[in-house]
């Protein structure tokens, strides 16, 4: 696992130990970014459930003012932290040890706004509606922003759910790249 371009580019990341967080390999995520790559500069992005960070360390390399890294589990925490130090990316980020819907509500109560969202949460948890009903709820997407969640193929994606609609799925495998963007 490594960070593909911008300023950190080439750089190995930390991975766990277990099979408890599956890291984007480098195939998903370099389709991912060149999806994405236009809303990257200057923006402000939201890692839920980051695992390792890459994909929030991503953006950081590519130009992107701020993540925030949130993840429930401390051995998470901890490589997403290394990770961030190992990228020089620390004065960009804030790394949150919560469950989503703390971590939404308190994004919600400090009026945060993301350009980008990353979502990869537990496989076979059914915690992907109601994550997206948060921040649909909590008004956490910018209105030119999109929401990435990556997700076995077997899941099955909603078209709207709230002011979201999907606007695309990218199949890679038993991975499934869906994307939400906010009604206009």
């Amino acid at each position: 696992m490594r960070v593909i371009s911008g300023k950190a580019r080439g750089l190995k990341l930390n991975a766990p130990k277990d099979d408890d967080v599956r890291p984007t390999t480098d195939r998903v995520k370099e389709s991912l970014f060149n999806i994405i790559n236009p809303y990257i500069m200057d923006s402000n992005i939201l890692d839920l459930f980051a695992g390792t960070g890459s994909l929030g360390i991503e953006c950081l390399s590519r130009g992107a003012n701020k993540c925030i890294f949130i993840d429930n589990s401390k051995e998470s925490i901890n490589i997403v932290k290394s990770n961030i130090k190992k990228a020089r990316v620390e004065n960009e980020s804030i790394v949150l040890n919560l469950d989503f819907k703390s971590a939404i509500n308190s994004l919600a109560l400090k009026s945060e706004k993301f350009d980008v969202i990353f979502m990869d949460p537990p496989y076979y948890k059914n915690m992907f509606s109601d994550a997206l009903g948060s921040i649909d709820n909590n008004n956490l997407l910018k209105e030119d922003g999109i929401i990435v969640v990556e997700h076995d193929t077997k899941d099955k994606f909603p078209d709207n759910i709230g002011r979201l609609y999907k606007s695309r799925d990218k199949k890679y495998g038993n991975t499934t790249l869906t994307f939400y963007k906010v009604e206009e």
